[in-house]
């Protein structure tokens, strides 16, 4: 009986996040040896009830190499993401140009961007309707092709236009770090687009919160050496943050 309610605590898990890592598990159930919870997860995979991937497990409803639903999204780790946002926020100065990504805490740290004078560029359109409500900020949405799982635009037309932009910050998300590939997000037109935003800004900060350390996505757009800064929550996995220390890079 306790090893059934086990297993369906960690199915509840993996599918509540996306993808979990085995160190988060472990974290959920420090009494349950290492044995046994691998044991656990090789029984839920051949029952097909979540899928067994290097480091930990994702839901089956998740595929890594395609956007997870930003609806689904939004329901993870609130608090994280609100923290997050407002620790973005102090990074901003008057009259700074900035880049928004898109995704989840992108969207919550728009929302509390301050009515102030900025230059913001965003492929977002969920950023595009909280920054509407600022009235000083110049507020640019870039072109291209509108992914309505993700609710932004990405492709060729929109490198193009940002290879005529520069920026004094690009605040960009990550679906994962994993320490050999580095920054991960979910289709290959993301990381190219997120690779010429570090390119074109004096600063690149990526927004993260705890979940995503220890995952791995199909798609890597920037190692550790390449960002300034990293804005995370409070319960940060601590070898991630000596990593980032060793790399020169800023956590917050």
């Amino acid at each position: 009986r306790d090893m059934e309610e086990r297993r369906k605590q960690i199915v509840n898990l993996v599918n509540q996040e996306g993808m979990i890592s085995f160190a988060q598990l472990k974290r959920h159930f420090p009494q349950v040896s290492d044995m046994t919870l691998r044991t656990d997860l090789k029984q839920l995979d051949s029952s097909r009830q979540l899928v067994r991937v290097h480091g930990g497990a994702k839901s089956v409803t998740y595929v890594v190499g395609t956007d997870d639903l930003i609806s689904r999204r939004k329901l993870r780790c609130p608090e994280e993401k609100t923290c997050i946002a407002q620790k973005a926020v102090s990074l901003l100065r008057p009259n700074d140009t900035i880049f928004l990504d898109s995704g989840t805490t992108a969207t919550e740290f728009a929302r509390h961007i301050p009515d102030e004078e900025f230059i913001i560029f965003t492929t977002s359109i969920d950023c595009v309707y909280e920054l509407a409500k600022l009235t000083r900020p110049k507020v640019y949405v870039l072109g291209g092709h509108l992914k309505p799982a993700s609710m932004c635009v990405s492709g060729a037309r929109t490198i193009l236009e940002m290879d005529q932009l520069t920026f004094n910050v690009a605040f960009l998300g990550a679906t994962s770090y994993n320490e050999h590939v580095g920054f991960g997000c979910g289709g290959d037109d993301d990381s190219t687009m997120k690779r010429v935003a570090i390119e074109h800004a004096e600063k690149a900060v990526v927004l993260m919160d705890r979940s995503k350390v220890g995952l791995a996505s199909t798609f890597s757009f920037a190692k550790l050496r390449d960002i300034h800064t990293v804005i995370t929550d409070d319960g940060i996995d601590k070898g991630f943050v000596e990593l980032c220390r060793l790399s020169g890079v800023e956590v917050l």
